[in-house]
Formats: C-alpha cells, structure tokens, sequence
C-alpha cells in the first residue's frame, strides 16, 4: 500500500493528483526547478524537493535526479504525471530498479507505443518517407516521434517547403522532448480528432471509458474536449473502441491510456496510443463518475478492476485557458496573474493562484475549466458562462476566444473539426471591447480627487484620460460638478475607487474596476492608461523587428549580416520561449539595416531584435 507518492512534474498536473492523495490518506512530494520555488504545486504537497543544477526547461526531464528525490523524501511510488517523463521507458525502469512502484504502464509497453512510429507499426500501419514524398502525397504533417502537446509538428502544403519543416520539426522536439525523430504521414484536413480513454489492470480487465472530441485545435495542440464525442454513428463508435481495445491488449497495458484517432469520411484513422493519463481525463471522470487517478493508483497496488465497467451518463466539455494571445500567432504571453478566480459550479484544475509569475520557461497553459450537465446544450452553455464571468487580471489570454467559440453555431451544433479555427479565427478574434470601459476607469480613477480643490463656482472644464484598449487609443471624458462627477450620454449612479454604475438608456450597468499599475480591468475589458504626454524614447525606426514575448534567440537565418538583401515573409530569427519556437519574419523587401540579435542572447518582450529597410 502507497503511504508518500511523489509525482513527477509540475503545476496544474501535480496539483490535480495531489487532490486525489489527499482523498485517499496518501502523503505527498513535489519537486521543482528554481524557477518554481513558489510554484502552488510545491506549497500544496506535504514536501517539496528541489532539483539542483539543471536549467528550469529542464530540470523535470532529469529523471536521475527525480529518483534522488524521491528515495530522499521518503516516497514509496512514482506517479509521472502526464507529460515530461510520463513515457519515458528508461525512467520508468529507473523507478522500478530503485524499489520505487511505477504509477503506469510497464515500460515495455511505453517502448512500444511512446513512439508514434513504433506505435503505427504494431497497429500493421506505416508512416510515409520523407524522402519519397510526392506532390500526390500533399499536404502531409511533419511529426515528432515522441512526446506530444503539438510540439514538433508542421503542415506542409508545398514540396518545397519540406525540408525546412523537417530541420524545424527536429529542432523543436529534441528541445521539447530530448528526442529529435520525426516523421511524416498523411495529413487529413477538416476530420474530427476522437479518443478513447482506456483503463486496464494486470488481471486482464481492459474498460474502453468512452469518446472524447477534440477537434477545436490551435498549432494541433487542444483546445476545447468533451465528453462523449457528439453525433458519432454506434457502428463507428464501438469500431472505436474495439481499436482502443486492441491497441491496449497487444502491449499488456497497464493503468490509464488514450487511444487517439482522426475520424474522416465515416472512417476512422489510427494516430497514436498515449501511454498517459491526457491533461483532458476530466471530462470522462465527469460522465463516467470515476477518479483515474485514484484508478491508477489502485491498479498500481495490484487491485482488480471490476468486470462490468461503469455507466456514462450526461455531458462534459471541458477548456483550456492559456496565457497567450490568438490574434497574433498564439504568442505566449507573460506577466503577473493578478487575480484568478472562477464561478462556483465549474470545475477548476490549474497551478497557478493570484500573485504568481506567468514566466517563458513551461507551457502557458494557466488551468482546465470543466462544466458537467445532463445535456450538451446544457454543459456548453454553462462552461461558456463560467468563462466569461471567471476575473483573469494579467496577462492577456484565450478566454475571449474560448467563450466565443462555445458559442459559435458550428460548434453548438456539433458541426466542428480540426479546421475550425483556420476558418473561423479571424472574426473570433476581432476586438469587442466595452465601449463604456474607459469611462468607467476613468471615473474611478477621478473617484476622491473632487472633493477638494476640484469644484469650483463656474462651471467646470472637461476632464480626458486616455487609455489603450484592443490596440487601439480610447479617451474618455468626464467633469466634476457641484453634485459629482458626470458624463455626456450616461447618468453616473456610482462612483468608487473598485465599482462604477452607470446607467445608458435607461439600463443600469456595473463596472468593477481593478488597477496593477498603469494596467486596469474593467469587468473583462483590459485597459493600459496612457501617459499624458507620450515618450519618444520609446519609438522605434520604420521595419524594426520587436521580440513578441521573452525568450531566448536559438537560431539566425544562415548568412544573414548587416546589409542583407531579404524577401518579405523570409524567417529570419528562431526566437524560442515556453518550450516553443517562433520565427520572427521580415515584414518586407528590404536591406537588413540592423542585427541585435544574436544566437544565445536573451531578450525581453519589445527587445529590438533587427531593422528591415524596405526597397
């Protein structure tokens, strides 16, 4: 029996298991790198280790270090989480040979499933050559063997565009994963990612616990799952879970997997076995009424699942809130989590609490927001409203997005695919902002100043504040009078220094206001006031190239100098941050004027990084 369990990894992933030791009596351990000293997992587990010398993107794939750890902190088992180490094969040996009990497959079969090529190999399925492809074959996904997240992965349109694709995917998985092997296969277009979630003991047992859908993607990472899979035809879904099924027995699967798979033309294509719990699992704990952590734990221990598996009933779907921005490439974004507080009624799993740094050293990845009702129509609309009234003071982030798209009608009515956001992120990206937020902070930033020396007996000046909102320069104006503060075309109610009430046409709105500084929210509105008289010290030379996030620069274009001739859209610098790569392009056709950017150098957000001259 598991008396202190340490798990390896970090964040929203070992604060979701450590709940459940908490539920079972089990003690916990958590470690971190220096960068997550403060982390909330390492303050919720009963211990925190730190694991000494590595750079903090890499400190938790250092599994000779995890197992010291472990042995140092008392623990007798291991749960790897589900990401890092979760497949690796070598560390789960590791664990094993140091007395340790594995919460997981054994490693054989993460050896047989953990590489997708390996994987597609055992299921009488091959990936293509990269060295034979076609035009016929197009468009093909560049893929990265091991790991997963969307990491290491390129669509290729143009045959030309190949080798690159390749030289990048590698890059990015060896970074990711420690393992650079790609390959490449079919890239099926407009079809519906579908899992199944598998659980299987070591006596035999093996319970297919329904679909999941998660079509709605962004850089073939997801977005938004739930459970089950709507409008799938009963022949197709229990071909899905015969697949599932065979895929678990002919490695002798142990614990808690997904079996992923594209479903196109009525027909279903075999992707990959994860031999993890995936960070979407809630969703099927919804519906089935199960706790797959404490399951692996129980199958770990030697216990026998039950034959008859349990029942699904109702519907869950579940979102993934990131700090980063859709409207310009899903760049990551930084900065201090002010405030982060989601409606009773949801379910919440995340790392992350008020007051914590948003850094660029691990996904940005902030929580899972879940929401379970007896229907879908019911369970979307609900985690759609937990959404939008969820306060997130900081960084900017998806939730906009998210809300939006729970509300577009392809998705509502179960029409959605890989492809919706290549059709559809555009104008669910487009700015709505409150037109009456600026106002409103500004009149709870006048709130106190006009009781003394404001008022005056001639009638007083208008009063402007500017304020940045949705990239765009807003002013708002208002004027103190002998009975308060007023506006053009609203009735004030209310004015304090945290809530404004005003009243337009006739319907009363409130505001709640919160200031960081120059940054204010308005209820979902974030504003940046902006200085009276701008400073010019802060512009910069037409084509300059700003660092979108911080990060750190990898990679330069081969042979670019000062005085280079280049094409607009040509990469020209590999800015690397949360585990991703992004390529900074030359905005035109021009002369390179300037090149601060240097390979190793760290940069922070707006850093100049080179000046395109254009022709």
């Amino acid at each position: 029996m598991i008396a202190t369990l340490l798990v390896a990894n970090r964040g929203e992933i070992a604060c979701r298991i450590f709940r459940t030791c908490a539920d079972l009596g089990i003690r916990t351990v958590a470690i971190h790198s220096d960068a997550d000293e403060g982390a909330l997992h390492t303050r919720v587990a009963d211990t925190a280790v730190r694991l000494p010398g590595a750079a903090p993107a890499e400190t938790y794939l250092r599994g000779d270090l995890i197992v010291k750890a472990a042995l140092a902190a008392g623990a007798d088992a291991v749960h790897p989480g589900y990401g890092f180490l979760s497949e690796n094969a070598d560390f789960a040996r590791a664990v094993r040979d140091a007395g340790l009990l594995w919460i997981g497959p054994p490693p054989e079969a993460i050896e047989a499933m953990a590489s997708k090529t390996r994987a597609k190999e055992l299921m009488g399925l091959a990936p293509l050559d990269a060295h034979d492809v076609t035009p016929a074959d197009l468009p093909v996904l560049v893929k990265a063997a091991a790991g997963g997240g969307g990491r290491g992965m390129r669509v290729v349109r143009d045959l030309a565009a190949l080798p690159g694709a390749l030289e990048d995917a590698r890059a990015e998985a060896a970074s990711a994963f420690g393992d650079g092997e790609v390959f490449v296969e079919p890239y099926l277009e407009n079809g519906r990612h579908i899992e199944v979630q598998v659980l299987a003991d070591t006596h035999g047992t093996v319970w297919t616990l329904g679909t999941r859908d998660c079509s709605l993607q962004r850089r073939h990472q997801k977005v938004i799952e739930e459970a089950p899979a709507p409008g799938l035809p009963p022949a197709l879904t229990e071909q899905l879970y015969a697949l599932a099924e065979r895929a678990t027995r002919a490695v002798s699967y142990e614990g808690a997997g997904t079996v992923e798979f594209l479903v196109a033309d009525g027909r279903a294509h075999f992707l990959e076995m994860n031999t993890r719990l995936q960070v979407e699992h809630p969703v099927t704990e919804a519906v089935f009424g199960v706790d797959l952590v404490a399951e692996q734990i129980r199958v770990a221990e030697g216990h026998a699942l039950p034959a008859e598996q349990p029942t699904a009933r109702g519907h869950a779907v579940e979102a993934r809130l990131y700090a980063e921005d859709p409207a310009r490439g899903w760049a990551p974004q930084t900065g201090t989590l002010h405030r982060f507080t989601v409606p009773d009624g949801v379910r919440l799993d995340t790392g992350c609490a008020d007051g914590d740094i948003i850094g660029v050293h691990y996904d940005p990845m902030l929580a899972k927001v879940i929401a379970y009702a007896p229907t879908r129509t019911e369970a979307v609309r609900k985690l759609a409203g937990a959404l939008e009234r969820t306060a997130l003071h900081g960084p900017v982030t998806n939730r906009d997005l998210l809300v939006r798209s729970l509300r577009h009608p392809e998705f509502t009515e179960a029409r959605m695919d890989t492809g919706f956001y290549d059709r559809h992120l555009t104008p669910l990206t487009e700015p709505a902002p409150d037109p009456y937020a600026p106002l409103a902070a500004a009149l709870a930033d006048a709130h106190g100043r006009s009781r003394f020396g404001a008022w005056r007996n001639v009638p007083s000046g208008t009063q402007v504040k500017r304020y940045e909102m949705a990239g765009e320069e807003h002013e708002a104006a208002y004027r103190h009078t002998r009975t308060g503060l007023t506006a053009d075309g609203v009735r004030v109610v209310h004015v304090a220094p945290h809530l404004v009430v005003l009243e337009v046409d006739g319907v009363r709105r409130k505001f709640d206001i919160a200031r960081y500084g120059d940054q204010v929210h308005v209820n979902a509105t974030a504003l940046t006031a902006l200085p009276r008289f701008p400073d010019p010290t802060t512009e910069h030379a037409p084509g300059s190239l700003l660092a979108p996030m911080p990060g750190t620069v990898v990679r330069l274009a081969e042979g670019l100098t000062e005085g280079a001739e280049v094409q607009a859209g040509q990469p020209l610098i590999w800015l690397e941050a949360m585990k991703m790569e992004h390529r900074i392009t030359a905005p035109t056709d021009g002369t390179l004027t300037a090149l601060p950017a240097a390979v190793g150098r760290q940069v922070e957000m707006g850093a100049l990084l080179a000046v395109v001259e254009s022709k």
